[in-house]
């Protein structure tokens, strides 16, 4: 069931909140950029259950594009916390926006930990596999 989250980075100049079915389940991947990071992310969530509440001249955006599609990782160019990332991946069913589970504001523990997890080979861009190893994810 969805529930309306929300969520900012570290100094609150970008705000938002996301509608997000944890049921659904939580992911991480092994790609550079998300293991660096330790991301832990809400699922692929539909473009319109994301809103920008404020700051978005305030995020930065790292973009990535190859034959796998594009991705771009927004995060707050004041503080540097990673709030969530949107793109278009056909493998993954198109148009997307992951939302950074540790920005969420209001995330309960033991709703997070009790989420579904499934984790992707995104290093080898094999999104719907997950990767030999991942206890270090």
């Amino acid at each position: 069931m969805k529930k309306t989250y929300h969520g900012s980075c570290h100094c609150k100049a970008v705000t938002f909140e996301a509608d997000i079915d944890l049921d659904l389940g939580t992911g991480k991947c092994n790609c550079t950029f998300c293991w660096k990071q330790r991301m832990w992310n809400a699922g692929h969530l539909a473009p319109g259950d994301f809103r920008l509440l404020s700051g978005d001249g305030k995020l930065a955006d790292y973009g990535k594009s190859g034959d796998w599609g594009e991705g771009h990782h927004r995060f707050c160019s004041v503080c540097g916390i990673a709030t969530h990332g949107h793109g278009h991946i056909e493998a993954m069913g198109g148009d997307f926006v992951t939302v950074h589970l540790a920005a969420l504001d209001d995330l309960l523990v033991d709703d997070l930990v009790s989420a579904p997890l499934v984790y992707m080979d995104g290093l080898h861009d094999d999104w719907q596999h997950p990767p030999a190893e991942t206890r270090h994810l």
